[in-house]
């Protein structure tokens, strides 16, 4: 078995010294992929755009996203189980699919990650408003309490990994009660509808021009936001202990418990919803808040609203830990500008740097929030770009396999036959969703927003992706990369 000393001694034969602090157990590992999912965050953040375009059928739309993107997560667990390095997709592709790709990705994955924290910080604002206030924020409101969200996350951090560690298992707590508790409460005693208004759309098809497969496939490109971030497990692989076993074991076991929550907690609010036709003509802006007090009663609003905030910071701060992670990984290969800094690790032995550079751009980010109801704006951002580099590693992965560069049974999750079958359906799957994600909507858009902001996912990217060319064009990241002194790693063996 493995202690932490094989394992330092294992990063070294990639050419990297133990500079992190290796301190993370299975458990550890767990709270991270499970805040970072965060059943409350998911499930809060679809639910109500899921009735208004599918109407109380929503929840397929959520049980389809859930079985495509575990094939997804199977993926990532096999590869994770060879690779123990920080980085995740940035190490796969730059070992697997060569340099140039590794960059691009990584380059697409932090845009994506960055735009992922703004997002929630943004969402849960409306949360922290609720504990203090009264009626809908303004525009600008809505945006302060954000960089809020941001601060409170990136000061934890900062702390080092074990105030981290405690803030997650609060963060676990409160979802338990949030979720799971609440749900079969209301499952119990609270039931308003009987199973077959899950069949039914009660009008929602007029969001998207009659049409019921539009309104389910808009739906559906909502619905791929709840199942993100599993692969936060992945970026702390330089400080867990074990981390070949650990990391794809908590990774796998992270997502499956998440959706089993987001499923509880999606079946619960849609069948004791009183009037669940007013949370499809927005009339309930929130059916989850709606549902909790109707069944409740009012007194529980408050609470309910505090243990949510709690699940929402504990996301909130579980994502700038991987972000920073990523970061770090990617300045420590000289891949980003001002690299040495960025790569600094300060004596909590925790990449500051890169922490605060991120919550600085998650903060700009926010900005999207001064045009009205950002919320659907910032969910296809976030999912956009995350699905682009879920597709591209699953695309690496296949023709890896096909032509004998990667061997997954070299590592310590080994799937045989079944791992090829499971990757192929991954890239059929990932294409679909990706190109759903990205097909500009109008319903999507902020109310009177333009061509541009109906496009805007795809013209975001695209001038990402240009600028990631040109840099890889001109700057050559790729050339400054420090030798891997065990390439044999990712052959057959």
């Amino acid at each position: 078995m493995n202690d932490t000393h094989t394992d330092a001694g294992d990063l070294a034969e990639y050419g990297y010294q133990q500079e992190l602090k290796r301190t993370l157990s299975p458990w550890a590992v767990f709270a991270i992929g499970f805040a970072t999912i965060s059943p409350v965050v998911g499930i809060y953040a679809v639910v109500q755009l899921g009735f208004v375009f599918a109407g109380p059928a929503w929840i397929w739309a959520v049980v389809a996203a859930f079985l495509g993107q575990l094939l997804t997560a199977v993926v990532y667990a096999e590869l994770s189980s060879q690779f123990p390095l920080t980085g995740g997709v940035y190490q796969w592709v730059r070992r697997l699919g060569g340099p140039r790709l590794g960059w691009l990705v990584g380059w697409i994955y932090l845009a994506s990650a960055v735009a992922s924290l703004a997002t929630v910080a943004y969402l849960g604002a409306s949360w922290l408003h609720m504990l203090f206030g009264d009626g809908t924020p303004s525009a600008t409101t809505h945006v302060l309490l954000g960089v809020v969200f941001i601060a409170v996350a990136l000061a934890i951090n900062l702390l080092g990994v074990n105030p981290v560690k405690h803030f997650l298992n609060a963060g676990i707590l409160a979802e338990g009660v949030a979720s799971i508790a609440i749900s079969v409460i209301l499952l119990l005693f609270v039931r308003h509808n009987g199973f077959g208004i899950l069949f039914e759309t009660l009008g929602a098809e007029a969001a998207s021009k009659g049409s019921v497969l539009a309104g389910f496939l808009t739906c559906l490109a909502v619905a791929g936001w709840a199942f993100l971030g599993f692969d936060a497990t992945t970026q702390v692989a330089e400080e867990t202990e074990q981390p070949r076993r650990s990391v794809p074991r908590a990774l796998l076991r992270a997502y499956v418990f998440v959706a089993f929550t987001v499923l509880l907690t999606g079946l619960a609010v849609t069948l004791s919803l009183r009037r669940p036709e007013d949370a499809v003509s927005g009339r309930t802006a929130d059916p989850v808040l709606a549902a909790v007090t109707d069944g409740l009663g009012g007194w529980s609003e408050k609470p309910f609203v505090v243990v949510v905030l709690i699940a929402f910071f504990a996301c909130a701060i579980s994502i700038q830990t991987y972000i920073g992670r990523a970061v770090f990984s990617f300045a420590r290969d000289r891949q980003l500008p001002f690299s040495s800094t960025l790569a600094t690790v300060g004596p909590r032995q925790i990449p500051y740097v890169s922490l605060i550079a991120t919550a600085v751009l998650a903060g700009l980010g926010l900005l999207l929030g001064l045009n009205g109801n950002a919320a659907a704006t910032l969910i296809a951002f976030g999912s956009g770009g995350f699905y682009f580099i879920f597709l591209t590693v699953a695309v690496v992965a296949l023709a890896a396999r096909a032509s004998g560069r990667w061997n997954p049974a070299a590592g310590e999750l080994r799937l045989g036959r079944t791992g090829l079958v499971v990757n192929a359906l991954a890239v059929v799957w990932l294409f679909f969703e990706a190109v759903n994600i990205a097909w500009p909507r109008a319903e999507l858009a902020p109310a009177g927003g333009n061509w541009i902001q109906v496009w805007a996912v795809v013209l975001v990217f695209s001038v990402l992706f240009a600028i990631g060319l040109v840099y890889v064009a001109v700057a050559k990241p790729h050339t400054q990369l420090p030798r891997n002194p065990a390439p044999e790693k990712v052959k057959v063996s």
